[in-house]
């Protein structure tokens, strides 16, 4: 009984591929979870100053948050938790003068503008031989 019960706390304990225990395996499944805005450096780059409010919601989609006391600001936060590992979060305020947006901050960059711009394709098309 002893030689069994000592295999299993071994191979409990013993780390499997990718450095995960029988003990990690035996865990219940949990889920990611999502929440908030998933707003991408493509879509922070497509944003200039001087856009009006329905431009910026037509890029950014609705905020998140549109404080009462402060209707010149919209804030967009994403937060990702995984089911095992830690949570990431991300935020981006948009503050609007004269109903035009003014300025961005938070911590997402927007992306180069070599990255904006589709691959072209070119497709010869041969003349008819007639």
């Amino acid at each position: 009984m002893r030689p069994t019960l000592l295999t299993v706390a071994v191979l409990l304990a013993a780390p499997l591929i990718g450095g995960c225990s029988i003990a990690d395996w035996l865990r219940p499944y949990r889920i990611d979870v999502r929440q908030g805005n998933y707003v991408t450096p493509e879509m922070v780059a497509q944003l200039k100053t001087g856009m009006s409010p329905e431009q910026v919601r037509f890029v950014l989609g609705t905020p998140l948050i549109v404080d009462p006391f402060h209707r010149n600001r919209w804030d967009y936060f994403y937060r990702f938790a995984p089911g095992r590992g830690a949570a990431t979060e991300r935020r981006l305020t948009v503050l609007f003068r004269d109903g035009a947006l003014a300025e961005l901050q938070g911590d997402i960059e927007p992306a180069a503008a070599d990255s904006l711009v589709p691959p072209t394709r070119v497709i010869e098309i041969a003349a008819d031989p007639k």
